[in-house]
């Protein structure tokens, strides 16, 4: 299992490209399955679980061509499958999405429950819920869940009880093969949801409201293929703006959406980074380092992330001054937490959804492991501001959600790299059998 080692204390320096975004690109994919016509997508990044939406697709039937890197065609003519198995959705939660796409298209499906997701608290209910509102019999079986619906789907009322980002995705795609009008209150109005919208909008889908907390979907007999460059990564974006201030460095992100991230350079400029922008840049200067302490509050679009929480906190440590983050939207995301405390980091829980970081933390290298995607990017943050060498394990969260991450790090002068365990563990068994030792 590969691992990166991060050696602190060195500005950053240059500029660094951003890539697609993925949480749009997936449910842009998944719409190909709403057409028998050829949907082509540009501006794809390449990661992991790209790869794994690819190896769902492939079972039902899609068949996938590679134009290039990053701009792939997709034909689902021809679906044979009806079934989204275990072994691939387990790795990833956005492949419920296959579920509103396929019923309405085909009337039956099943989708094997994401990541062992237990129905209940977690959204996944509200997907099955507007399904159910729009005619589907819908039941839990064997961990997977079984669609079927007589005829198409009707549209139908739906509200929401709570934003989700997934379930308006779902029902959006599933709408625009109903029979009738949809309206969807209390839709989730992050950037990706506008660009699934103008996706499905290209493919011939009669959709309104698209921005807004209220979309108005009035059904299709059929939608056709369409070509479609996806949004870039606000989340990467981000990332890239803190990699800047916490290491007192400065640098220019190009091919992205500054009116995407606003949330987030306002919270950078209350704590004294320097932002300017032009209409697909972003130049962040941390170079004078007299950063203070400030209070957030994760909230849907256009609140604060929640997918920048942890690396925010990485920035909070370096500050002067305290700061308070308050989590409202996922449980369970401070799992980071007893990690950045691995490396000096002043930080104590105030509730179960709130907590305190007291800044100008020393931090110092140390072996850390990374629970989940946002958490990883937390650590490495964190690991480029620390005194030493930081190890970081269970990369591969990482590899999930940012492309080329150590290259673009390392061409801004970043102490990075990625160390390939099997590949060592390789070479000190061939050493022993030598009869030689491994240094």
């Amino acid at each position: 299992m590969d691992k990166i080692k991060v050696t602190g204390g060195t500005p950053l320096f240059g500029t660094v490209p951003i890539g697609g975004s993925k949480n749009a690109s997936l449910p842009i994919i998944m719409a190909s399955l709403l057409t028998d016509g050829v949907l082509e997508v540009s501006n794809i990044p390449v990661l992991a679980d790209i790869k794994t939406l690819y190896e769902i697709l492939k079972v039902l039937g899609v068949r996938i061509t590679h134009i290039d890197d990053h701009t792939t065609s997709f034909n689902a003519a021809h679906i044979s499958e009806l079934t989204a198995p275990y072994e691939l959705v387990k790795t990833m939660r956005a492949s419920v999405l296959v579920l509103g796409p396929l019923l309405s298209r085909f009337g039956k499906c099943q989708v094997a429950l994401p990541g062992g997701c237990a129905i209940g608290p977690r959204p996944v209910n509200f997907h099955l819920a507007a399904l159910e509102q729009m005619g589907a019999d819908i039941a839990i079986e064997e961990g997977y869940i079984k669609a079927s619906v007589k005829g198409r789907l009707k549209g139908a009322n739906i509200t929401f009880p709570k934003i989700s980002v997934g379930a308006t995705e779902n029902t959006l795609m599933a709408a625009t093969l109903a029979d009738g009008q949809t309206v969807i209150n209390n839709a989730a109005m992050e950037p990706e949801i506008t660009d699934l919208a103008l996706c499905l909008k290209a493919m011939g889908a009669d959709i309104t409201g698209i921005g807004t907390s209220c979309l108005t979907v009035n059904g299709k007999d059929k939608l056709g293929g369409a070509k479609y460059s996806v949004l870039p990564d606000r989340i990467e974006t981000a990332t890239y703006m803190i990699a800047a201030a916490i290491t007192g460095g400065k640098l220019t992100l190009t091919d992205t959406r500054p009116g995407d991230v606003t949330a987030v350079s306002e919270a950078l400029k209350k704590m004294g980074v320097e932002i300017t922008e032009t209409d697909d840049t972003i130049t962040v200067d941390g170079r004078d380092r007299n950063l203070v302490g400030i209070d957030i509050v994760t909230e849907p679009y256009p609140g604060f992330p929640t997918d920048v929480q942890a690396q925010i906190m990485a920035l909070m440590l370096t500050a002067k001054g305290g700061s308070t983050i308050t989590e409202t939207i996922f449980e369970n995301r401070f799992m980071h937490v007893p990690e950045m405390q691995r490396m000096n980091a002043d930080i104590r829980f105030i509730n179960d959804t709130s907590v305190a970081i007291a800044g100008e933390s020393k931090l110092k290298g140390a072996p850390v492991m990374a629970s989940d995607l946002r958490a990883s990017a937390g650590l490495v943050l964190a690991a480029l501001a620390a005194e030493g060498d930081t190890l970081i394990e269970r990369v591969y969260h990482l590899d999930r959600g940012y492309e080329a991450l150590e290259a673009k790090l390392s061409a801004c002068g970043a102490n990075i790299v990625r160390l390939h365990e099997d590949k060592e563990e390789t070479k000190t068994q061939d050493s022993a059998q030598n009869g030689t030792t491994a240094l």
